[in-house]
């Protein structure tokens, strides 16, 4: 499975303009004919608008759907469509939805883990739900940037198999090394392939530090992004997988009765 990720440098409340530009990306990435396309986190405003936030998000996903999920058609590609501010039932959320390549919305995640640090709790509400879904037959989950700290979500999910794990972030330059740390772990101790699509550029006073990568469930890195804006693909052969699981069976040998989580 061939996944390209978008490294984007969105403008700061600005969606008619991102949703502009990230179509102008997807259309490059699927010149290479990849089978998936990832964007990043609230690309459609950034991260984070504090005055006007609900009036310039989503509403119920309806642009995204129409406009990405119109393109996954188009092109026929699979597109995990980053995240976007999101407006339901009169709050706003961090969501990410994903479409698959005849542009049928697979999946919708509300980011659960809200960064207290920069006070993202205080404008967007809490998701509940665990993301889990097929994508040209292999399972798949998306988490967004914060959630990566809580392994507790991302073995959830694993328990219940996962073949591919998506990270979609808006990860500030300072704490890279961090962001390159998590991913491997968590691709390792799942024992699955997992990919973060970080932003780049500036919001504010934070330097978001780009660096998206892709890692194998060995730990092995695939592929690494700059700090400017690219596309980046990376080659992930899900065929060793069962190999992989049977040699060291970290599933078989869970003793989740110990576990006071």
């Amino acid at each position: 499975m061939n996944i390209s990720l978008i490294q984007m440098d969105m403008a700061l409340g600005k969606p008619d303009e991102n949703f502009a530009h990230a179509k102008e990306l997807i259309l490059q990435a699927a010149e290479t004919k990849p089978d998936v396309i990832v964007l990043p986190e609230t690309w459609n405003v950034g991260f984070f608008p504090r005055e006007g936030l609900a009036a310039l998000a989503d509403e119920n996903g309806v642009r995204v759907t129409e406009e990405i999920g119109g393109l996954a058609k188009q092109l026929g590609v699979n597109i995990i469509a980053g995240s976007v501010a999101n407006v339901k039932n009169g709050k706003v959320y961090n969501t990410s939805l994903t479409f698959d390549r005849q542009g049928n919305l697979v999946n919708a995640y509300d980011k659960t883990h809200l960064f207290s640090p920069m006070g993202e709790h205080e404008f967007f509400q809490k998701g509940e739900g665990v993301s889990r879904f097929a994508l040209d037959g292999h399972t798949c989950g998306v988490i967004i940037c914060y959630d990566i700290r809580f392994p507790e979500l991302t073995r959830t999910m694993s328990v219940q198999g996962l073949d591919f794990l998506f990270v979609v972030s808006q990860w500030p330059a300072v704490r890279v090394p961090q962001l390159k740390a998590l991913l491997r772990a968590r691709a390792i101790e799942n024992q699955c392939f997992a990919c973060v699509c970080n932003s780049c550029g500036v919001a504010g006073e934070t330097v978001y530090g780009g660096n998206s990568l892709a890692f194998d469930p060995l730990g092995g890195q695939l592929a690494e992004a700059g700090t400017k804006e690219e596309i980046l693909t990376a080659a992930c052969d899900p065929s060793g997988l069962q190999n992989i699981r049977e040699t060291i069976n970290v599933f078989r040998d869970r003793r989740p009765e110990l576990y006071q989580l």
